[in-house]
């Protein structure tokens, strides 16, 4: 697998540093999970558990291996700065400065170990008059203006229902980990990251900047292209109260749909661009998908070639055969399910180790007794 022989040390606790570290172990690093004493890892007891596990602790630990150190033990510390010594990758995800003082800030790592790719991940970052602000995903969604854009029926914001600050910068401290690691594989040193969960959200917005950018203003949001301003982007409920979704606004699609429903004197509208003009299209539409129910529908849209697509609860998500093929929805041999590997090699694809440490099971084997 892409990274079998690299060691990577993991302080982070919650999502973002646990998710991507999981990802890493996935592809075969060696990830050493490092838990505080009592509780230790606090998504162990968050959430729907199954045979004494959380769901939430299986899909983000699962092929690691466990530690328990008390950092401010100046022993247990210097065990850990030994074991540093010896790792590719040391990551945490304290609130800033905190692994400075605990004595395993990147300063004290890259002293025994040059080569280290030390990746430290915030809500803010380390620099900024935010830096020392506590906050989770919602949060900082909300600061990065994101949770704005996402209203209600009734014009209120509300809570995103996936934690995408979170999985950003999840995503973006694998990408930089990997960096880092392909650029000291060139000059032997390491590197020093510093994500932060409200830079990854910011960077995900190109899509609706237009107008902050352009105009110097916050977007209308029912007006926004991808914001519910298109009647060919946007969600309609079905006579059995369940929704689909027109999901591409190119001309050919507005055409096709439009031509088939026999009214080709609102295509004019849809190719003006998005904003409130489109009302008279977007009831037209409303009217139609309530005549008919969700199923009615995916039979009559499943040989179009037309952006549409039923939407489907969770449940449905994970059994629907397509994720099932690509394999989004693993089985382990004791009947658990697990969400599945997203990066795919044609050469040495990631495995799953469905192993999942108990708090502290390792802790003897990488340091004795301590």
């Amino acid at each position: 697998m892409k990274l079998e022989g690299i060691r990577v040390i993991d302080l982070s606790l919650f999502l973002p540093g646990p998710h991507f570290t999981m990802m890493m172990a996935d592809h075969g690093a060696e990830v050493i999970k490092v838990e505080p004493p009592g509780e230790g890892e606090p998504n162990r007891h968050i959430g729907a558990r199954e045979d004494g596990v959380s769901i939430f602790f299986r899909n983000t630990h699962r092929g690691k291996r466990s530690v328990t150190l008390n950092l401010k033990d100046p022993t247990q510390r210097d065990a850990l700065l030994a074991l540093a010594a010896t790792a590719d990758v040391f990551v945490e995800a304290f609130r800033p400065g905190a692994v400075d003082r605990l004595g395993v800030g990147y300063a004290q790592v890259a002293a025994r170990n040059p080569r280290i790719v030390y990746c430290s991940v915030s809500a803010f970052g380390q620099t900024g008059p935010y830096r020392d602000r506590p906050a989770h995903d919602l949060a900082t969604e909300a600061m990065a203006g994101v949770v704005s854009l996402g209203l209600g029926e009734n014009g209120d914001p509300v809570i995103p229902h996936v934690p995408a600050a979170d999985m950003a910068a999840s995503m973006l401290a694998l990408s930089g980990v990997l960096m880092a690691l392909l650029r000291r594989a060139q000059t032997g040193v390491g590197d020093y990251l510093d994500i932060s969960m409200h830079d990854s959200i910011l960077a995900w917005t190109p899509n609706v900047t237009g107008d902050v950018f352009a105009l110097k203003r916050a977007p209308i949001v029912k007006h926004e292209r991808s914001l519910g301003g298109s009647a060919f982007y946007r969600v309609y409920r079905t006579r059995d109260d369940r929704h689909v979704v027109l999901g591409g606004q190119e001309p050919k699609f507005i055409r096709t749909l439009l031509g088939e429903l026999g009214r080709p004197d609102l295509i004019p509208l849809c190719e003006r661009g998005p904003g409130p003009h489109q009302a008279p299209v977007i009831e037209f539409l409303g009217g139609l998908f309530a005549s008919r129910t969700q199923a009615e529908w995916i039979d009559w849209f499943r040989d179009k070639d037309i952006c549409f697509a039923p939407v489907k609860n969770l449940r449905e998500a994970f059994d629907d055969p397509h994720a099932q093929a690509r394999g989004m929805r693993l089985v382990d041999p004791d009947g658990h399910e697990h969400i599945g590997i997203p990066i795919k090699f044609a050469r040495e694809p990631g495995r799953v180790d469905y192993t999942l440490p108990a708090q502290g099971e390792h802790t003897t084997q990488y340091f004795g007794d301590l």
